[in-house]
């Protein structure tokens, strides 16, 4: 199969393109990054060096691909970021109607039915209607839980205030991923004969908050580490005192909020908590070890 890949070497794009490609398929990755050229011909993809806002430049790489992997990035441009991720979906949905592509997995998020208070997902909720709108194009979409890699952001404030914690409470119920998993579960509904519009769950491991501090101390030597519930003002104010964008600290806090009242995981649950990675908190914790000692 002809594949095209977005998201770059990313976390989830990397391990996906070396799993298709050892599976013989010919594959093609989009990189705004020139750099990143020899990288990914040296694992053996195409390179297609361009931006995904260029309708025209999505049109010629996705010309003739049998399927395709489609991700938007978590921030684009720091300002009008729900905005440009949802145009940017729109170039997607346009350039596989010029060229027909037969099959697309979007990687998108638990929490996306809901248009309101889940932060940096609601772009993703308005690009799942684009695709579902597709026709004579078969549409999985990956509906990924948190990311475990985004508490290594929490490194410095364990190193500096002895804590970890958010705008939600410990008894908060977390469905988590390892990207890992993602690419292991794009490969195969991309290598799939899928018809229609289809919603996967990739889901690695559902734990409460409690246990991230429990959990994580332990692998970094302090068992006693609190989890603690900040007032959605403090959450915002320490992710802006951290360096996080203005834009983008107001979206995770709106997203933590939608964690703490249950909107974000509300259609996880409602399809019933699907868990089908195999990185475990444990097993992730390693990693956070690893970082964190780094």
């Amino acid at each position: 199969m002809k594949i095209v890949i977005t998201g770059s070497l990313g976390n989830v794009a990397k391990p996906l393109a070396q799993h298709l490609i050892a599976e013989g398929n010919t594959v093609t990755i989009i990189s705004s990054n020139e750099n990143r050229k020899n990288e990914i011909e040296t694992l053996g993809a195409k390179a297609a060096i361009g931006s995904i806002t260029d309708l025209d430049f999505l049109i010629e790489t996705f010309d003739k691909a049998d399927a395709a992997f489609l991700m938007t990035p978590p921030n684009m441009g720091g300002i009008n970021i729900v905005e440009n991720t949802i145009n940017a979906g729109k170039n997607y949905a346009e350039a596989i109607k010029k060229t027909g592509i037969k099959s697309v997995v979007m990687l998108s998020s638990i929490g996306v039915e809901s248009p309101v208070e889940n932060g940096p997902i609601k772009g993703l909720h308005f690009i799942e209607q684009f695709y579902s709108k597709l026709e004579n194009t078969s549409v999985t979409f990956l509906r990924a839980g948190y990311f475990y890699l985004n508490f290594f952001n929490d490194i410095p404030l364990i190193k500096n205030a002895g804590i970890i914690g958010a705008n939600f409470s410990e008894d908060a119920t977390v469905p988590l991923v390892h990207p890992i998993d993602i690419a292991k579960a794009a490969a195969e509904e991309l290598l799939k004969n899928s018809e229609g519009k289809n919603v996967r769950y990739i889901v690695s491991d559902v734990r409460k908050a409690s246990d991230l501090a429990k959990i994580f101390g332990n692998a970094i030597g302090k068992p006693e580490l609190p989890w603690v519930t900040f007032k959605d003002e403090d959450s915002l104010n320490g992710m802006l005192q951290a360096g996080v964008p203005q834009e983008m600290a107001e979206l995770y806090t709106e997203m933590g909020r939608g964690i703490r009242n249950g909107v974000v995981q509300k259609d996880f649950i409602e399809h019933g908590s699907p868990v089908n990675g195999n990185v475990t908190l444990e097993e992730f914790a390693k990693e956070f070890a690893e970082k964190f000692n780094s």
